[in-house]
């Protein structure tokens, strides 16, 4: 039987009710507010399977409501969480490493891998005599901005094949989504380093690209987590678990039925969608934005339950960047996967399927 998204969005409390085993029984009255720190300059779909449990019904359930703050940039949301500006943040290893190398790393933890390796790549324009990574050398390589993700990222990967990302390369900041693709389309760069989701709102918008085929050896860096303070990890643990339970049922709901996970998101954040746009081009916006993001929410490894974070990625990381790392008790921790995938994945994604598209 298949129900409308309306029916969905009245009786989502309910479901997730049904589908959690042991909630946070919570009155509406009394959910926590959870300010919640992203990178991104302005809300995107990028981080869709992080927001949309509110829709979905599944924060509610666990005593929480969620307030998302652009913060403009993944150093701004460390920075965030280290002064409890905010209470939950996305962590990225890029720039979590390197302090952490020097001896400098402050009171957050990563506890939820939420979107796994490898999510960028670079484009050239169709025709484009860059056919590999190699070609890159001496090349103007646009990124989005050098706070943004894909700029120490690529560089990692160049480093891995012999080329200096200092030396040989010369790196332009060409803007976010449309105005990146543009720069490429009008030759101002000759080959663009982004991430998927990026790339979806380029090709949403008519441009046409080429990906350069990655290297065989491609090393599983880049993940993306999700942290806090390690005093709210024992303070308040079952906060943590809640955030994470619901990130891991909205990315199961998203792999059963991304056409309703989108529309849940365009319910939460209107303003995101085209100018102009109907309901129906807003979320083939949306679909083409996340086509490739959503493969990347279950772990790449063997046997691993969603959210577990392998440290290797950081290792493998670190060596790239010959940083030295040493003990990494106090920068992430699995203690909350096992009691975060305590929910029954299988009914979750019959609730999404069984949602009219």
């Amino acid at each position: 039987m298949q129900i409308s998204r309306r029916e969905w969005l009245l009786a989502s409390g309910a479901f997730a009710a049904a589908l959690v085993i042991g909630p946070r029984a919570a009155r509406a009255a009394e959910l926590k507010t959870v300010r919640f720190g992203v990178g991104l300059k302005a809300m995107g779909a990028a981080v869709i399977n992080t927001v949309i449990g509110e829709a979905l019904g599944y924060n509610k359930e666990e005593g929480f409501t969620i307030k998302p703050l652009s913060l403009g940039g993944n150093s701004n949301v460390q920075v965030a969480v280290d002064r409890g500006d905010v209470d939950i943040g996305i962590g990225v290893p890029s720039f979590q490493l390197p302090i952490l190398a020097k001896g400098e790393w402050g009171p957050a933890i990563n506890f939820y891998e939420y979107t796994y390796p490898y999510k960028w790549d670079v484009v050239v324009k169709p025709g484009s005599s860059i056919r590999s990574y190699s070609d890159l050398k001496g090349k103007r390589v646009g990124v989005s901005d050098f706070a943004a993700s894909e700029y120490p990222v690529t560089r990692n990967l160049l480093k891995s094949l012999g080329i200096d990302p200092d030396k040989e390369v010369k790196w332009v900041s060409v803007g976010n989504g449309v105005p990146a693709g543009v720069a490429l389309e009008r030759d101002a760069i000759d080959a663009l380093a982004y991430y998927d989701t990026g790339f979806g709102q380029i090709e949403a918008a008519g441009i046409k690209l080429e990906f350069v085929p990655r290297p065989k050896q491609l090393p599983l860096v880049g993940g993306q987590f999700l942290m806090a303070k390690r005093t709210l990890l024992k303070e308040d643990r079952n906060l943590l678990i809640g955030f994470g339970r619901s990130v891991a049922k909205a990315s199961q709901f998203l792999l059963a039925n991304p056409t309703a996970g989108a529309n849940a998101f365009l319910d939460m954040y209107p303003e995101t969608a085209p100018k102009g746009s109907s309901r129906e081009d807003a979320v083939k916006s949306v679909l083409q934005t996340i086509g490739r993001r959503i493969q990347l929410y279950k772990p790449p490894y063997p046997n691993a339950k969603m959210g577990s974070i392998n440290p290797t990625e950081f290792k493998t990381e670190a060596e790239l960047n010959q940083l030295k790392i040493g003990d990494l008790k106090d920068f992430y921790t699995n203690e909350l996967i096992d009691p975060i995938n305590n929910f029954d994945s299988a009914k979750i994604q019959s609730q999404a399927v069984a949602l009219k598209k």
